[in-house]
């Protein structure tokens, strides 16, 4: 009954706004001339002041009302202002019997006048919170599940596989220092197999932004030992040949791989980059990759399991994937990591990550954009500021001159902390090359000082040094 009530008023009330001036007559509508003349006037009143103020001469008052009154006779008023049209009482009930009929119609039709009321308080399904966007679910799986197995091996330590499948876990999530205590524990406890030292390597060459250490060719080293043909250690062992200036000796190791992988794997356009940069550094022709190995046949029964998640072979073949298939992999995490950090901005560890990552994917403009946020959130972090500087200066020839950002990073960094390695060294270079001995020998002795006197880096500084006076 109160919807009736209700219902009848709304529809009385709208059919009277609609019909009442069709009703009394509508007023006609002013010609633009009627305002015309209306300016005129004023127009000619205004003349008059100015002819009394002195403002104009009576000369030039009466041009001047003599063009106005020109203006005003040639302006004609069609229709006055009073007008009405006349009234239509047919056309209002026409249009009176077309709102109540229609609308009645209307409602009935696709309206649900016996639904009940459903107040908010019992829509609970609004009042939930609202999902986690898609890209965000794996990663938290992931952490979740990192934590849980930490937990696990706190109560068995001596679980080797654990510790390994920690690590690799950790190692995707982009916290290498707990990845790197995760592969110590199950190398110490006897998990010593080619592709865990091979993933241990590649964990560590991440880590430090892309660079061969000596702890990661260690690995690799040991992973060949096991099985010469491990693909991922020798990819980075030649990598390092490139780095360490090897060039012939790094393009003799990516070709003799090209030739043991399948001829459509995905890592041999890697391999065919690393040859191409290492040719031309070196100054060398770049030669041809050799034709790969035919592509082996699957068994027909490896997919009857494909539903059953994979085991923990399953797990170490993926982790020794070709280069190209990882980075593919890479390519998908670090894309829904970026859209996520749209969302949480303040994620410091989340910008640290995407930018390795992009590094690793040789995007050095995006790495450098990443880094950046992270600075911004962390200015007294002299580390993040290092990350970046290594990022912008990763391609560089010795002989090329600093980015302004990248000495911009350097002389906060050193403004924070005077004895940082990596800053004394790179400011005494852009001391040396500004003309400037005395400030680049002041830098380079205090680092020579930090160095352990038979290390290659007291050699390599020595050599600076003695450079300078010359």
């Amino acid at each position: 009954m109160m919807f009736l009530l209700l219902f009848t008023a709304v529809a009385l009330g709208t059919v009277t706004v609609v019909c009442l001036p069709l009703l009394r007559g509508v007023p006609a509508a002013i010609d633009r001339g009627y305002f015309d003349r209306v300016v005129y006037r004023d127009q000619l009143k205004e003349v008059e002041r100015d002819l009394a103020r002195g403002v104009l001469s009576p000369t030039e008052a009466d041009s001047a009302r003599l063009e106005i009154q020109r203006r005003l006779l040639a302006v004609e008023v069609t229709v006055t202002g009073t007008a009405r049209s006349a009234p239509s009482p047919v056309l209002a009930c026409v249009i009176a019997l077309l709102v109540l009929v229609g609308g009645t119609g209307l409602y009935l039709h696709f309206g649900a006048p016996s639904l009940p009321d459903a107040p908010f308080t019992e829509r609970s399904a609004e009042r939930t919170e609202p999902p986690q966007a898609p890209d965000a679910a794996p990663h938290m799986d992931m952490r979740q599940a990192a934590e849980a197995l930490e937990k696990k091996l706190h109560a068995d330590p001596s679980n080797a596989e654990g510790w390994e499948l920690y690590a690799r876990t950790e190692s995707m999530l982009g916290d290498y220092q707990k990845a790197e205590a995760g592969y110590r524990q199950a190398i110490g406890l006897g998990r010593k197999t080619p592709e865990l030292f091979a993933a241990y390597g590649e964990m560590l060459v991440l880590q430090a932004d892309g660079i061969v250490s000596p702890a990661a060719h260690d690995a690799f080293t040991e992973s060949l030992a096991i099985d010469p043909k491990n693909d991922v250690a020798r990819y980075y062992l030649a990598l390092g040949d490139e780095q360490a200036g090897e060039e012939q000796r790094a393009i003799d190791r990516w070709t003799a791989l090209a030739a043991d992988i399948p001829d459509d794997s995905p890592m041999r356009e890697s391999i065919a980059r690393g040859v191409a940069e290492a040719a031309r550094q070196g100054g060398l022709t770049a030669p041809a990759l050799p034709k790969g190995t035919p592509e082996p046949q699957q068994d027909a029964t490896a997919g009857s399991q494909a539903g059953a998640g994979p085991n923990q072979d399953q797990m170490s073949a993926a982790a020794a994937m070709p280069e190209g298939e990882r980075k593919q992999m890479i390519q998908t995490m670090v894309t829904q990591l970026a859209a996520r950090l749209q969302t949480s901005p303040d994620d410091v560890d989340g910008w640290l990550r995407l930018g390795r990552s992009y590094a690793v994917l040789g995007e050095p403009d995006k790495a450098v954009d990443a880094f950046e946020h992270a600075v911004k959130l962390k200015p007294d972090d002299a580390t993040i500021k290092l990350q970046e500087f290594d990022t912008l200066v990763a391609k560089l020839q010795p002989s090329d001159p600093l980015p302004p950002r990248a000495l911009e990073l350097l002389q906060q960094v050193a403004a924070s902390d005077p004895d940082q390695p990596e800053a004394l060294w790179y400011l005494g270079v852009q001391a040396a090359r500004d003309g400037k001995p005395d400030v680049a020998r002041a830098d380079w002795t205090k680092l020579l000082g930090q160095l352990p006197a038979d290390g290659e880096d007291a050699k390599m500084v020595k050599q600076a040094l003695d450079a300078l006076t010359k």
